[in-house]
């Protein structure tokens, strides 16, 4: 996962936290509410990143097998 894609999502995040702070002290259901879904935003996020982080570490984990001419084969997890 880069730096970037860490910092995007922790930057949705906090702002999600501050917008539903400032919702509930100003007694704003709207601000609480974008806020929720900006955190669930930055959630999200964090989860693609991990994915594309797994996926690319999972192609670099490609095999040959020698036994049959050197064809590649997937490595089982």
């Amino acid at each position: 996962m880069g730096i970037a894609d860490k910092f995007d999502a922790a930057k949705d995040k906090v702002a999600g936290k501050v917008k539903e702070g400032v919702g509930k002290a100003t007694d704003d259901n709207s601000k609480v509410m974008e806020g929720k879904a900006d955190q669930a935003k930055g959630t999200a996020k964090d989860k693609l990143a991990e994915a594309k982080a797994h996926l690319k570490d999972d192609a670099g984990d490609h095999h040959t097998d020698d036994t049959e001419g050197g064809a590649p084969t997937a490595r089982s997890v």
